[in-house]
């Protein structure tokens, strides 16, 4: 059976994977309570903001943009948080090391999916570019504008199998949330408790627009927390407002979910059949209103691409520095540890001579 066969488990539930699960009764130090507190109130304050004012907003690569850029923004408060905390990865266990860096290596391979097809959209696109051209040359030229809208159709329905595969990417992710248990350190604690909501959030996110673009939502996932989180209560209304609002859509349009893309498509239904069954394309008053809406919305489609993968880009960029400070940092801790076990070592041999 293939992975797109395989039957998908939408629904999942995880709770708050550390012992401290309220500030009630806790034996933090305030200065610790307070930075969680402030982490997570920002935490929600973000959520907040990327619910859209209207539901048709959903969906567009203008919020998706919007979302990935939040996502920078929060991942950047993640270092942030570390700093204040006073955290140095000497400190780290080594588990928390190999957790992290599991997780963010798979948020590259998302990020590569996402890029992928960003690639493949824009070079569906260059076939309506030219079919816009030939409806620029002429009655000579419609013949072939025709033959590139349809070459654009075949190529937009093709399914991209690696964004296929960020959806088990996903799955992983969150099989990964409980890890790591985090013992005898209060720090530690507050570090991956915080990170846990930022795990959430950009699963929650990067489902969405995997689903924006495959047109599979049932493969959206419903994602439930515990309610002693400051962020729960937002990250429940925001995540039950866009999936009811993608479900919904699903509905009522067969060929993509995604807005931009959807605008272009019933343009060319509009403008094909035209060019296919006409004989004398010069007396159509219809065609050149509507192959100016075509063009209106294929260059929506393309600047929306354009922006879009400008921020995909900053947010692999983020996790890529974020992983490279820690492994840099990581050696740089080793190095020292090790010229200090050298000059023990040879202050002992000096001693024993």
């Amino acid at each position: 059976m293939s992975r797109a066969q395989e039957m998908y488990m939408p629904f999942l539930s995880f709770g708050n994977p550390f012992s401290v699960k309220s500030r009630k009764g806790s034996h933090m130090a305030p200065k610790l309570n307070f930075l969680l507190d402030s982490f997570e109130e920002t935490l929600g304050r973000r959520i907040r903001e990327l619910k859209p004012a209207k539901g048709e907003d959903i969906l567009s690569l203008s919020w998706m943009t919007f979302a990935v850029r939040s996502l920078c923004d929060i991942h950047s408060d993640v270092i942030s948080l570390i700093a204040a905390l006073e955290l140095p990865v000497s400190d780290w266990d080594d588990k928390w090391i190999e957790v992290y860096l599991n997780n963010t290596v798979k948020l590259l391979d998302i990020c590569n999916s996402f890029t992928s097809e960003i690639s493949r959209l824009k070079q569906s696109h260059l076939f309506l570019r030219c079919a816009l051209r030939y409806l620029d040359g002429g009655f000579q030229k419609h013949l072939q504008a025709g033959s590139s809208l349809e070459a654009w159709r075949q190529k937009i329905t093709k399914n991209n199998p690696r964004l296929e595969d960020s959806f088990y990417i996903m799955d992983t992710l969150v099989n990964m949330l409980d890890l790591p248990k985090v013992k005898n350190s209060t720090k530690g604690k507050v570090l991956f408790r915080a990170m846990y909501g930022v795990k959430v959030l950009t699963i929650a996110i990067c489902n969405i627009i995997s689903v924006a673009f495959s047109t599979a939502p049932r493969k959206l996932m419903d994602l439930q927390v515990s309610a002693t989180y400051l962020w729960s209560a937002a990250f429940t209304d925001l995540q039950n407002f866009l999936n009811l609002e993608i479900r919904n859509s699903y509905l009522s349009v067969s060929a993509t979910l995604l807005k931009e893309l959807e605008a272009v498509d019933i343009g060319v239904k509009k403008v094909y059949p035209i060019l296919k069954n006409e004989t004398d394309l010069s007396k159509d008053e219809a065609l050149p209103v509507l192959t100016s809406e075509l063009r209106e919305s294929s260059e929506n489609l393309s600047q929306g691409l354009h922006q879009f993968a400008e921020e995909v880009d900053r947010f692999f960029k983020v996790v890529l520095t974020g992983r490279d400070t820690l492994l840099t940092s990581k050696l740089r801790v080793g190095d020292v540890l090790g010229n200090k076990a050298g000059a023990i070592s040879k202050m002992s041999s000096s001693m024993v001579r």
